[in-house]
């Protein structure tokens, strides 16, 4: 269990932990000098086999209340303490709310220096102290008469924590790898150590990690919990961390870093969250309101947008977005502070919701839906509310990642909900069984009206046809829909075109046997430069009319595409001429490429291998940008030929 101090400046809470454990925890030179807490301090008092008592001790000078919240994140229960003789004062109001704000939801009270005052001062300092603490989360801690040089109720002290360890118990560690950084140091010998408190998961030596928000990557090369060399550390200890890796160096990691299992690693910069504004404060928040905000060990500047209302009154809770200076490393559900933008007192703070809040349409009906579902603590809760939002369809990876779900816990959450999933990349699309039923009988639906409509078509454009359903699936997500199994035997995908199984256009037969003599033409080695309808016509005596007609049908059919006016291309060569593009770009380091090269490539004019690429850039298969293309993955299947 990790015990964390609190309180004002010089009420003894160093010289408290000294008595408790025997360890001094002012471990700067700058520290011994003024007789301050500057930085965190730890020590470590082992109590049996089973269990050993973590302690935190944090700087209660209004100036370091900063280092005071970057402990306060990582306890497990506050140890708040008042001074007998000096009673209440300001920084035990700012720790006091802090720790309310941070959700420390177990704690003690320690009246140090009682050898120095009357019983009836300690009864007055007492009743102090419950008139403030009344509710907090403190408002029914035990409070206890100490005195660090005497020794009075150090023992009862001491005992009391140890039983409050034991009722607290193990932090559940089925969540993924996380820990907050607050100290980066150089061992001889050994190379660069991080600590902090293992916020969530667990880590073992030899362990691939990543740095957040930095991306580097590290190797555990040996670790340390509650001050032991082991060779695992789980949700709730205090953990240093021997870190090795390329780029790994005291200067290249900072306080206020995570180190984390790498597929959480995505920072943000952009968060919904619920915010308090303290009573106390002197006047409401607006819009844009700047401050310093707190989470973990990092400190940031934040803009406050209000998601509700034009301000926020003192006392009050609101949603927030909360727009940040640079990246963060966060998980859903995390606590923070804000402070002032002069770092002279604590304003407000809350909980996280949504990391990967949008900048436009913060405030619609649909938005308030995401935030209330994601504020829901319970994950499956959370994704059951979400399938029933529009779009219907959300990714349940980056759910597992914003909330550093282990993968035992995401299938936990996936078999009890059974929705269809579609694996996109690192995405799996969820729907929810009615949502998904609800799709496929809108889109045979839709299909019928089109074909009704419009019989001499091939299909419907399949981007198209996706616009029109709900859930909204991405596009990559509806490729894989079109393979369901429900659809099987009733939806067919011709190429960009999706039509009903039973809906087919025939060509005549006399338009059967003129198209067994152009299709030749178009194929074989003149396939990259086709002759175009007036050569085909002059090739076989025929009216250009004729020709154009028959291969307008033949595009309808899937056979042909129009790739500019009058000029048309085989099926199974705009499918090659598309792999032919991929494979391009595949070889290019930035995955960029010319049009110079794709002519090359298929040997053909520069004016034809243009206008390739423009009907491309029409189908979303190629994305231009002044000189140079690139791929989208997701469109390279649309010209998979569909056999008659």
């Amino acid at each position: 269990m990790i015990v964390g101090t609190a309180g004002h400046i010089d009420h003894g809470k160093t010289s408290l932990v000294r008595a408790l454990t025997g360890v001094d925890c002012d471990r700067l030179k700058e520290e011994k000098v003024r007789g301050i807490t500057i930085d965190l301090g730890f020590a470590f008092l082992p109590w049996d086999d089973n269990l050993t008592l973590g302690f935190i001790d944090v700087p209660g000078h209004e100036r370091f209340v900063h280092t005071m919240v970057a402990g306060a994140s990582g306890i497990d229960i506050a140890l708040l303490v008042v001074a007998a003789d000096d009673g209440v004062m300001p920084q035990t109001l700012e720790h006091l709310a802090i720790l309310d704000l941070l959700g420390i939801g177990r704690g003690l009270i320690a009246l140090t220096k009682a050898d120095l005052v009357t019983p009836e001062r300690l009864a007055e300092v007492s009743t102090q102290i419950r008139a403030v603490t009344a509710g907090t989360v403190l408002e029914d801690a035990a409070i206890l008469p100490v005195s660090a040089t005497t020794g009075l109720g150090i023992d009862a002290l001491r005992d009391r924590l140890a039983a409050e360890a034991r009722t607290l118990g193990d932090r559940a560690a089925d969540g993924r790898f996380r820990l907050a950084v607050d100290r980066v140091f150089i061992l001889p010998g050994i190379g660069v150590v991080v600590t902090g408190t293992l916020l969530s998961g667990v880590v073992r030596v030899k362990d691939q990690v990543l740095l957040s928000p930095s991306g580097l990557s590290a190797r555990v090369r040996s670790l340390h919990a509650q001050n032991q060399e082991v060779e695992s550390g789980r949700a709730g200890d205090r953990c240093a961390l021997n870190l090795a890796g390329e780029g790994i160096a005291k200067d290249a990691i900072h306080r206020g870093d995570m180190v984390v299992d790498p597929f959480l690693h995505a920072p943000t910069d952009r968060i919904d969250a619920r915010l308090h504004l303290l009573l106390g404060e002197p006047k409401p928040i607006g819009q844009w309101f700047s401050a310093r905000l707190h989470h973990g060990a990092v400190e940031v500047g934040a803009r406050v947008i209000l998601l509700e209302g034009e301000q926020l009154l003192p006392g009050c809770t609101a949603d927030v977005q909360l727009v940040l200076s640079r990246p963060i490393a966060a998980a859903a559900l995390d606590r923070f502070v804000l402070r002032d933008v002069s770092a002279q007192r604590t304003i407000g703070g809350g909980q996280f919701f949504d990391l990967r809040a949008p900048s436009r349409q913060r405030r619609t009906v649909e938005r308030e839906a995401v935030r209330a579902a994601l504020a829901l603590a319970d994950s499956q809760d959370a994704f059951a509310a979400l399938l029933e939002i529009p779009p219907f369809a959300w990714d349940l990876s980056a759910l597992a990642r914003d909330r550093a779900l282990s993968a035992e816990k995401l299938a936990g959450i996936i078999s009890a909900l059974s929705p269809v999933v579609f694996h996109v990349g690192e995405e799996r699309i969820a729907v929810s069984q009615k949502h998904w039923q609800s799709l496929v009988t809108s889109l045979i639906e839709c299909l019928e009206s089109f074909h009704a409509t419009y019989p001499d078509l091939q299909g419907m454009g399949r981007e198209k046809l996706r616009l029109a359903l709900q859930p909204r699936l991405s596009a990559a997500a509806f490729a894989l829909a079109l393979h369901h199994a429900d659809f099987a035997g009733r939806v067919v995908r011709d190429g960009a075109f999706v039509r009903l199984a039973s809906h087919s256009l025939q060509l005549s037969p006399e338009r059967e046997a003129l198209w067994q003599t152009i299709a030749p033409l178009l194929g074989g080695d003149a396939r990259f430069r086709p002759p175009r309808v007036r050569d085909i016509a002059g090739v076989l005596a025929r009216s250009e009319q004729n020709i154009r007609q028959l291969m307008i049908f033949a595009a309808r059919l899937g056979l042909v595409d129009e790739v500019a006016h009058d000029h048309f291309f085989l099926r199974t060569t705009m499918h090659e001429m598309v792999l032919i593009v991929a494979d391009i770009a595949a070889q290019a380091a930035d995955g960029r490429f010319t049009a110079a090269q794709f002519r090359d490539r298929i040997d053909s004019g520069r004016k034809v291998a243009i206008q390739i690429l423009e009907f491309f850039d029409r189908q979303g298969v190629t994305l231009n940008r002044g000189t140079l293309r690139r791929i989208q993955a997701r469109y390279l299947d649309l010209f998979e030929s569909t056999p008659r």
